[in-house]
Protein backbone atom coordinates (compact mmCIF):
# COMPACT_ATOMS: atom_id res chain seq x y z
CA UNK A 1 0.00 0.00 0.00
CA UNK A 2 1.27 3.48 -0.89
CA UNK A 3 0.31 6.30 1.49
CA UNK A 4 0.55 9.90 0.29
CA UNK A 5 -1.12 13.30 0.62
CA UNK A 6 -3.14 15.32 -1.85
CA UNK A 7 -3.28 18.79 -0.36
CA UNK A 8 -4.12 18.26 3.31
CA UNK A 9 -5.84 14.92 2.78
CA UNK A 10 -4.04 11.64 3.35
CA UNK A 11 -4.74 9.03 0.70
CA UNK A 12 -3.78 5.38 0.08
CA UNK A 13 -3.29 3.33 -3.05
CA UNK A 14 -3.37 -0.46 -2.91
CA UNK A 15 -0.55 -1.68 -5.12
CA UNK A 16 -0.86 -5.47 -4.87
CA UNK A 17 -0.53 -8.61 -2.79
CA UNK A 18 2.72 -10.31 -1.81
CA UNK A 19 4.14 -12.72 -2.99
CA UNK A 20 2.25 -12.47 -6.29
CA UNK A 21 3.65 -8.94 -6.53
CA UNK A 22 7.31 -8.80 -5.49
CA UNK A 23 8.70 -6.12 -3.20
CA UNK A 24 10.85 -4.72 -6.01
CA UNK A 25 7.83 -4.45 -8.33
CA UNK A 26 5.79 -2.84 -5.58
CA UNK A 27 8.49 -0.19 -5.04
CA UNK A 28 8.61 0.51 -8.75
CA UNK A 29 4.83 1.05 -8.85
CA UNK A 30 5.02 3.17 -5.70
CA UNK A 31 7.58 5.48 -7.34
CA UNK A 32 5.31 5.83 -10.36
CA UNK A 33 2.42 6.73 -8.04
CA UNK A 34 4.51 9.35 -6.25
CA UNK A 35 5.47 10.88 -9.61
CA UNK A 36 1.75 11.25 -10.37
CA UNK A 37 1.25 12.97 -7.01
CA UNK A 38 4.14 15.36 -7.75
CA UNK A 39 2.42 16.25 -11.03
CA UNK A 40 -0.82 17.03 -9.23
CA UNK A 41 -2.64 13.79 -9.98
CA UNK A 42 -4.30 11.45 -7.48
CA UNK A 43 -3.38 7.86 -8.50
CA UNK A 44 -5.92 6.23 -6.17
CA UNK A 45 -8.76 8.34 -7.55
CA UNK A 46 -7.63 7.65 -11.10
CA UNK A 47 -7.68 3.94 -10.35
CA UNK A 48 -11.18 4.12 -8.94
CA UNK A 49 -12.45 6.17 -11.88
CA UNK A 50 -11.23 3.63 -14.42
CA UNK A 51 -10.01 0.09 -14.04
CA UNK A 52 -7.88 0.48 -17.17
CA UNK A 53 -4.91 1.12 -14.88
CA UNK A 54 -5.07 -2.47 -13.54
CA UNK A 55 -2.09 -4.53 -14.59
CA UNK A 56 -2.51 -8.26 -14.97
CA UNK A 57 -0.35 -8.65 -11.86
CA UNK A 58 -2.85 -6.59 -9.87
CA UNK A 59 -5.76 -8.51 -11.38
CA UNK A 60 -4.14 -11.84 -10.49
CA UNK A 61 -3.62 -10.69 -6.89
CA UNK A 62 -7.25 -9.60 -6.61
CA UNK A 63 -8.45 -12.86 -8.16
CA UNK A 64 -6.48 -14.94 -5.66
CA UNK A 65 -7.50 -12.88 -2.63
CA UNK A 66 -11.14 -12.20 -3.47
CA UNK A 67 -12.18 -15.27 -5.45
CA UNK A 68 -9.79 -18.24 -5.40
CA UNK A 69 -8.78 -18.36 -1.73
CA UNK A 70 -12.34 -18.05 -0.34
CA UNK A 71 -13.95 -20.41 -2.86
CA UNK A 72 -11.46 -22.94 -4.24
CA UNK A 73 -9.65 -25.70 -2.41
CA UNK A 74 -7.13 -25.71 -5.27
CA UNK A 75 -6.28 -22.00 -4.97
CA UNK A 76 -2.61 -22.76 -4.25
CA UNK A 77 -2.38 -24.53 -7.61
CA UNK A 78 -3.92 -21.42 -9.23
CA UNK A 79 -1.24 -19.30 -7.58
CA UNK A 80 1.51 -21.68 -8.70
CA UNK A 81 0.34 -21.64 -12.33
CA UNK A 82 0.01 -17.87 -12.37
CA UNK A 83 3.47 -17.35 -10.90
CA UNK A 84 5.25 -19.98 -13.00
CA UNK A 85 3.49 -19.67 -16.36
CA UNK A 86 1.79 -16.29 -16.66
CA UNK A 87 3.06 -13.43 -14.48
CA UNK A 88 6.61 -13.44 -15.81
CA UNK A 89 5.11 -12.52 -19.20
CA UNK A 90 2.14 -10.34 -18.25
CA UNK A 91 2.79 -8.96 -14.76
CA UNK A 92 3.12 -5.32 -15.86
CA UNK A 93 0.77 -5.42 -18.84
CA UNK A 94 -2.56 -3.63 -18.57
CA UNK A 95 -5.20 -6.34 -18.19
CA UNK A 96 -7.49 -4.50 -20.59
CA UNK A 97 -4.84 -4.62 -23.32
CA UNK A 98 -4.49 -8.42 -23.35
CA UNK A 99 -6.03 -9.83 -26.51
CA UNK A 100 -7.08 -13.27 -27.74
CA UNK A 101 -3.86 -13.53 -29.75
CA UNK A 102 -1.81 -12.95 -26.57
CA UNK A 103 -3.66 -15.76 -24.79
CA UNK A 104 -3.22 -18.15 -27.71
CA UNK A 105 0.51 -17.39 -27.96
CA UNK A 106 0.99 -17.91 -24.23
CA UNK A 107 -0.78 -21.27 -23.95
CA UNK A 108 0.80 -22.53 -27.18
CA UNK A 109 4.24 -21.62 -25.78
CA UNK A 110 3.49 -23.69 -22.67
CA UNK A 111 2.41 -26.59 -24.87
CA UNK A 112 5.55 -26.35 -27.03
CA UNK A 113 7.58 -26.53 -23.84
CA UNK A 114 6.46 -30.14 -23.48
CA UNK A 115 3.43 -29.60 -21.26
CA UNK A 116 0.26 -29.67 -23.41
CA UNK A 117 -1.98 -30.71 -20.51
CA UNK A 118 -0.50 -27.97 -18.32
CA UNK A 119 -1.24 -25.56 -21.17
CA UNK A 120 -4.89 -26.62 -20.98
CA UNK A 121 -4.87 -25.89 -17.24
CA UNK A 122 -3.37 -22.45 -17.85
CA UNK A 123 -6.02 -21.68 -20.46
CA UNK A 124 -8.83 -22.76 -18.10
CA UNK A 125 -7.38 -20.68 -15.25
CA UNK A 126 -7.03 -17.59 -17.45
CA UNK A 127 -10.64 -17.98 -18.54
CA UNK A 128 -11.71 -17.93 -14.88
CA UNK A 129 -9.46 -14.96 -14.04
CA UNK A 130 -10.84 -12.89 -16.90
CA UNK A 131 -14.42 -13.91 -16.08
CA UNK A 132 -13.71 -12.51 -12.60
CA UNK A 133 -12.33 -9.36 -14.26
CA UNK A 134 -15.41 -8.94 -16.45
CA UNK A 135 -17.69 -9.25 -13.40
CA UNK A 136 -15.60 -6.61 -11.60
CA UNK A 137 -15.62 -4.29 -14.64
CA UNK A 138 -11.83 -4.46 -14.92
CA UNK A 139 -12.12 -5.56 -18.56
CA UNK A 140 -14.99 -5.44 -21.04
CA UNK A 141 -14.70 -8.96 -22.44
CA UNK A 142 -12.98 -12.28 -21.81
CA UNK A 143 -10.08 -12.69 -24.29
CA UNK A 144 -9.81 -16.41 -23.59
CA UNK A 145 -13.18 -17.13 -25.22
CA UNK A 146 -12.75 -19.07 -28.50
CA UNK A 147 -9.07 -19.84 -27.79
CA UNK A 148 -8.81 -23.64 -28.33
CA UNK A 149 -7.19 -25.97 -25.84
CA UNK A 150 -3.74 -26.84 -27.21
CA UNK A 151 -3.51 -30.26 -25.57
CA UNK A 152 -5.59 -33.30 -26.47
CA UNK A 153 -6.76 -34.94 -23.25
CA UNK A 154 -7.88 -38.54 -23.16
CA UNK A 155 -9.64 -40.12 -20.23
CA UNK A 156 -7.22 -42.54 -18.61
CA UNK A 157 -8.50 -46.12 -18.38
CA UNK A 158 -5.41 -47.93 -17.06
CA UNK A 159 -6.30 -50.95 -14.91
CA UNK A 160 -3.65 -53.20 -13.40
CA UNK A 161 -3.48 -56.81 -14.58
CA UNK A 162 -3.46 -59.51 -11.93
CA UNK A 163 0.27 -60.18 -12.26
CA UNK A 164 0.89 -56.43 -11.93
CA UNK A 165 -1.17 -56.36 -8.74
CA UNK A 166 1.02 -59.13 -7.32
CA UNK A 167 4.23 -57.34 -8.36
CA UNK A 168 2.92 -54.10 -6.89
CA UNK A 169 2.04 -55.77 -3.58
CA UNK A 170 5.42 -57.53 -3.35
CA UNK A 171 7.35 -54.35 -4.20
CA UNK A 172 5.75 -52.62 -1.22
CA UNK A 173 7.56 -55.01 1.12
CA UNK A 174 10.70 -52.96 0.37
CA UNK A 175 9.06 -49.67 1.38
CA UNK A 176 8.78 -48.13 4.87
CA UNK A 177 5.58 -49.24 6.67
CA UNK A 178 3.73 -45.94 6.21
CA UNK A 179 4.52 -45.79 2.48
CA UNK A 180 3.49 -49.40 1.96
CA UNK A 181 0.30 -48.77 3.96
CA UNK A 182 -0.85 -45.75 1.95
CA UNK A 183 -0.54 -47.61 -1.36
CA UNK A 184 -2.14 -50.81 -0.09
CA UNK A 185 -5.01 -48.87 1.50
CA UNK A 186 -5.61 -47.08 -1.78
CA UNK A 187 -6.13 -50.44 -3.47
CA UNK A 188 -8.10 -52.04 -0.62
CA UNK A 189 -10.48 -49.13 0.09
CA UNK A 190 -10.66 -47.63 -3.45
CA UNK A 191 -10.33 -44.15 -1.96
CA UNK A 192 -8.25 -41.25 -3.25
CA UNK A 193 -4.59 -40.92 -2.30
CA UNK A 194 -5.01 -37.43 -0.87
CA UNK A 195 -7.88 -38.60 1.32
CA UNK A 196 -5.84 -41.49 2.72
CA UNK A 197 -2.87 -39.16 3.29
CA UNK A 198 -5.23 -36.96 5.36
CA UNK A 199 -6.63 -39.91 7.37
CA UNK A 200 -6.45 -39.09 11.09
CA UNK A 201 -6.75 -41.44 14.02
CA UNK A 202 -9.75 -39.47 15.22
CA UNK A 203 -11.54 -40.28 11.95
CA UNK A 204 -11.40 -44.03 12.62
CA UNK A 205 -13.77 -46.34 14.46
CA UNK A 206 -11.61 -49.45 14.52
CA UNK A 207 -13.94 -51.35 16.82
CA UNK A 208 -16.81 -51.20 14.32
CA UNK A 209 -14.66 -50.98 11.19
CA UNK A 210 -15.40 -47.49 9.85
CA UNK A 211 -13.40 -44.61 8.47
CA UNK A 212 -15.23 -41.29 8.32
CA UNK A 213 -13.79 -38.92 5.72
CA UNK A 214 -14.87 -35.40 6.76
CA UNK A 215 -16.16 -33.01 4.12
CA UNK A 216 -13.05 -30.86 4.57
CA UNK A 217 -10.82 -33.74 3.38
CA UNK A 218 -13.08 -35.13 0.65
CA UNK A 219 -12.36 -34.02 -2.92
CA UNK A 220 -16.04 -33.35 -3.61
CA UNK A 221 -16.56 -31.75 -0.15
CA UNK A 222 -19.06 -34.49 0.80
CA UNK A 223 -18.48 -36.45 4.02
CA UNK A 224 -18.03 -40.14 3.33
CA UNK A 225 -18.28 -43.32 5.42
CA UNK A 226 -15.84 -45.99 4.28
CA UNK A 227 -16.18 -49.58 5.61
CA UNK A 228 -12.85 -51.00 6.75
CA UNK A 229 -12.49 -54.65 5.77
CA UNK A 230 -10.17 -57.17 7.41
CA UNK A 231 -7.07 -56.36 5.31
CA UNK A 232 -7.49 -52.62 5.91
CA UNK A 233 -7.92 -53.12 9.66
CA UNK A 234 -4.81 -55.33 9.76
CA UNK A 235 -2.70 -52.60 8.12
CA UNK A 236 -4.08 -49.80 10.28
CA UNK A 237 -3.75 -51.82 13.51
CA UNK A 238 -0.08 -52.48 12.70
CA UNK A 239 0.50 -48.76 12.22
CA UNK A 240 -1.29 -48.01 15.48
CA UNK A 241 1.08 -50.32 17.36
CA UNK A 242 4.12 -48.28 16.29
CA UNK A 243 2.56 -44.79 16.15
CA UNK A 244 3.68 -41.98 18.45
CA UNK A 245 1.32 -41.22 21.33
CA UNK A 246 0.59 -37.77 19.92
CA UNK A 247 0.38 -38.87 16.27
CA UNK A 248 -2.41 -37.19 14.32
CA UNK A 249 -2.16 -38.86 10.91
CA UNK A 250 -2.36 -42.60 10.28
CA UNK A 251 0.21 -42.70 7.47
CA UNK A 252 2.55 -40.14 9.00
CA UNK A 253 5.79 -40.24 7.03
CA UNK A 254 4.12 -40.94 3.68
CA UNK A 255 1.95 -37.85 3.29
CA UNK A 256 4.28 -36.15 0.80
CA UNK A 257 2.95 -36.49 -2.74
CA UNK A 258 6.47 -36.08 -4.07
CA UNK A 259 7.75 -38.99 -1.95
CA UNK A 260 4.83 -41.17 -3.04
CA UNK A 261 5.53 -40.44 -6.70
CA UNK A 262 9.18 -41.37 -6.20
CA UNK A 263 8.21 -44.64 -4.51
CA UNK A 264 5.79 -45.52 -7.32
CA UNK A 265 8.61 -45.42 -9.87
CA UNK A 266 10.31 -48.31 -8.08
CA UNK A 267 7.36 -50.69 -8.49
CA UNK A 268 8.48 -51.74 -11.97
CA UNK A 269 4.97 -51.41 -13.42
CA UNK A 270 4.80 -49.68 -16.83
CA UNK A 271 2.74 -46.49 -17.10
CA UNK A 272 1.69 -46.70 -13.44
CA UNK A 273 -0.02 -43.91 -11.53
CA UNK A 274 -1.46 -44.01 -8.04
CA UNK A 275 -4.99 -43.29 -9.23
CA UNK A 276 -4.87 -46.54 -11.24
CA UNK A 277 -5.35 -48.40 -7.95
CA UNK A 278 -8.76 -46.83 -7.38
CA UNK A 279 -9.79 -47.59 -10.97
CA UNK A 280 -8.52 -51.17 -10.65
CA UNK A 281 -10.53 -51.75 -7.47
CA UNK A 282 -13.70 -50.35 -9.10
CA UNK A 283 -13.22 -52.44 -12.24
CA UNK A 284 -12.69 -55.68 -10.34
CA UNK A 285 -15.65 -54.97 -8.06
CA UNK A 286 -17.77 -54.62 -11.19
CA UNK A 287 -16.44 -57.92 -12.55
CA UNK A 288 -17.48 -59.55 -9.25
CA UNK A 289 -21.07 -58.42 -9.75
CA UNK A 290 -21.17 -55.18 -7.75
CA UNK A 291 -23.62 -52.74 -9.32
CA UNK A 292 -22.47 -49.43 -10.75
CA UNK A 293 -24.63 -47.58 -8.25
CA UNK A 294 -22.97 -49.27 -5.26
CA UNK A 295 -19.49 -48.76 -6.77
CA UNK A 296 -20.26 -45.04 -7.15
CA UNK A 297 -21.24 -44.96 -3.48
CA UNK A 298 -17.99 -46.66 -2.51
CA UNK A 299 -16.04 -44.15 -4.61
CA UNK A 300 -18.06 -41.22 -3.19
CA UNK A 301 -18.96 -39.95 -6.63
CA UNK A 302 -21.41 -37.07 -6.80
CA UNK A 303 -24.84 -38.17 -7.98
CA UNK A 304 -26.85 -35.64 -9.92
CA UNK A 305 -30.47 -35.27 -10.94
CA UNK A 306 -33.81 -35.97 -9.30
CA UNK A 307 -32.65 -39.29 -7.83
CA UNK A 308 -29.92 -37.56 -5.86
CA UNK A 309 -32.49 -35.25 -4.24
CA UNK A 310 -34.77 -38.03 -2.99
CA UNK A 311 -32.32 -40.90 -2.35
CA UNK A 312 -31.31 -40.56 1.30
CA UNK A 313 -30.38 -44.21 1.83
CA UNK A 314 -26.90 -44.46 3.41
CA UNK A 315 -25.80 -47.55 1.41
CA UNK A 316 -23.55 -48.48 4.36
CA UNK A 317 -24.48 -52.18 4.18
CA UNK A 318 -24.07 -52.32 0.40
CA UNK A 319 -20.71 -50.56 0.55
CA UNK A 320 -19.45 -52.99 3.18
CA UNK A 321 -20.58 -56.01 1.18
CA UNK A 322 -18.96 -54.59 -1.95
CA UNK A 323 -15.60 -53.94 -0.26
CA UNK A 324 -15.66 -57.35 1.45
CA UNK A 325 -16.25 -58.94 -1.96
CA UNK A 326 -13.32 -56.93 -3.32
CA UNK A 327 -11.13 -57.96 -0.35
CA UNK A 328 -11.80 -61.64 -1.13
CA UNK A 329 -11.08 -61.07 -4.81
CA UNK A 330 -7.84 -59.24 -3.99
CA UNK A 331 -6.81 -62.05 -1.63
CA UNK A 332 -7.37 -64.60 -4.39
CA UNK A 333 -5.29 -62.54 -6.83
CA UNK A 334 -2.41 -62.26 -4.36
CA UNK A 335 -2.55 -66.03 -3.80
CA UNK A 336 -2.80 -66.56 -7.58
CA UNK A 337 -6.15 -68.32 -7.31
CA UNK A 338 -8.80 -68.22 -10.08
CA UNK A 339 -11.64 -65.71 -9.88
CA UNK A 340 -14.11 -68.60 -9.62
CA UNK A 341 -12.78 -69.29 -6.12
CA UNK A 342 -14.22 -66.00 -4.89
CA UNK A 343 -17.71 -65.81 -3.38
CA UNK A 344 -19.64 -63.41 -5.65
CA UNK A 345 -21.21 -60.18 -4.51
CA UNK A 346 -24.56 -60.64 -2.80
CA UNK A 347 -26.94 -57.68 -2.88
Amino acid sequence: VLRYRVGRRQRRLTIGRYPTLSLADARQQARAGLRDVALGRDPAQAKRDTREADTFGELAARYLAEYAEPRKRSWKEDRRLLESKVLRHWRHRAARDIRRRDVRELVEAVARGGAPISANRVRALLHTVFAFAVAGEVVDHNPVTAVPRPGVERQRDRVLFEDEIRRFWTALDREPPAMAAIFRLRLITAQRGGEIAAMRWQDLDLENGWWIIPASDSKNTLAHRVPLTGPALTIITALRATARDNAVYVVDGARSKKKRSKAAKAFGIPDFRGHDLRRTAASLMASAGVSRLVISKVLNHVERGVTAVYDRHSYDAEKRTALETWARRLGAILENKPAAAVVPFVR
